[in-house]
């Protein structure tokens, strides 16, 4: 009898535990990749911390995919801003099991990755790649939330033109910077300005005194640069050293809070643009200031983008009510999203609808916002 009863109150106790106890939570990986060393490693941290706070913002709200219980984990991986790495630590993600990608920050690293992710049909969401081939290569799976360099180069051809005719271009054969320069060209010239001298460097260099020497001869009033800080930073300071006392323009590359640190007073007067509304105008950026600097501090550029292509990304299975890409995708596409960046909707190529540009200038040790152009949203801006 006693054994009985034994046996009898240990299956009530089983029942008891397995009716008491929490449904299995399903665990779902992101992926989010950048450069984490070397130079730029500071914009691939904003990328990260942008998309982690978007990750624990949902998680802390216990989401459910089709009723049941998810947790989503960013997994985080470094591409040095090497296209070759690129590749190594997508197919690393897609053999993880990655449902979904925010990366990466370099259109050299995002270009060859994206052809292994729409092999294995994982959408990809870029924060940061404006290279108009990065969307444009048929892929399905290739998203991006800022506006790309056709959009921005022209912005910065006519800009530069408005404050001389006689311009003068240099980029770092990146697919970021030779693709950015080439649609400045194209501003330029449609703008009525001339393209008096065209020079090549890398995203290594940091040297550009011979470059540099060479404009001068050929007597620009501008100077517009494609590439990123570390060269930019430099490149204006030796700029000022050659006694060229005219304006040095670059893209979002340079746009950053680490320019003004590494340039100087050099910095002083210098123009950047950079795709999407300046923070204080984007719908969330004040909301998104508070909370991300409470965490981890001063924005330098694409945390609010990468934020958003997270959510953009985890919205999509949730509506879909699955993680599997063949079944969230097409939600993906259909995104209607108000997001930190403003409105997010996608054109059938995966590019953001109606994406504006800011200019900003270099006054007094900071970046202020001179212009915003292109876009809807660009009226918000204007207010």
């Amino acid at each position: 009898m006693k054994s009985k009863l034994l046996i009898a109150l240990m299956v009530g106790a089983m029942s008891w535990t397995a009716a008491s106890a929490e449904p299995a939570v399903e665990t779902v990986k992101i992926g989010c990749v950048a450069p984490l060393t070397g130079p730029q490693a500071h914009l691939g941290k904003d990328i990260e911390n942008g998309a982690r706070l978007a990750v624990d913002t949902i998680n802390a709200t216990k989401p459910t995919l089709a009723g049941k219980p998810v947790q989503f984990v960013l997994q985080v991986e470094d591409d040095a801003a090497d296209p070759k790495t690129a590749t190594v630590v997508a197919q690393k993600l897609v053999d993880d099991g990655a449902k979904g990608v925010v990366g990466h920050l370099n259109s050299g690293a995002s270009i060859p990755a994206s052809r292994i992710y729409a092999d294995n049909d994982i959408p990809q969401v870029s924060p940061a790649s404006t290279a108009v081939a990065y969307t444009h290569q048929g892929f399905k799976t290739t998203f991006r939330l800022m506006a790309n360099d056709s959009q921005q180069g022209r912005a910065l051809g006519q800009y530069a033109t408005h404050l001389g005719k006689r311009v003068a271009v240099v980029d770092d054969r990146t697919a970021y910077g030779q693709g950015l320069i080439d649609e400045v060209v194209k501003g330029v010239k449609a703008a009525g300005g001339e393209v008096v001298a065209r020079e090549y460097t890398t995203d290594k260099s940091t040297d550009f005194t011979a470059i540099l020497t060479s404009l001068k001869a050929k007597k620009p009033d501008v100077v517009v640069f494609g590439g990123m800080d570390p060269q930019a930073a430099p490149m204006v300071r030796q700029l000022h050293t050659l006694g060229m006392k005219i304006p040095f323009i670059g893209g979002d590359g340079m746009q950053t809070a680490e320019f003004i640190k590494l340039a100087g007073p050099a910095a002083e007067g210098s123009i950047g643009s950079s795709p999407g509304l300046p923070i204080d105008k984007m719908p969330g950026g004040a909301e998104f200031t508070k909370r991300f600097g409470e965490r981890f501090g001063k924005i330098q550029i694409y945390a609010p983008f990468a934020h958003d292509s997270a959510v953009v990304l985890i919205q999509a299975m949730l509506r879909a009510g699955s993680a599997e890409p063949e079944k969230y995708l097409p939600e993906l596409a259909r995104t209607q999203l108000d997001g930190v960046i403003g409105p997010i909707a996608f054109d059938d190529q995966g590019d953001l609808k109606d994406g504006p540009v800011t200019l900003y200038q270099v006054k007094k040790g900071k970046w202020q916002a001179v212009e915003t152009v292109g876009g809807p949203a660009a009226k918000a801006a204007a207010k």
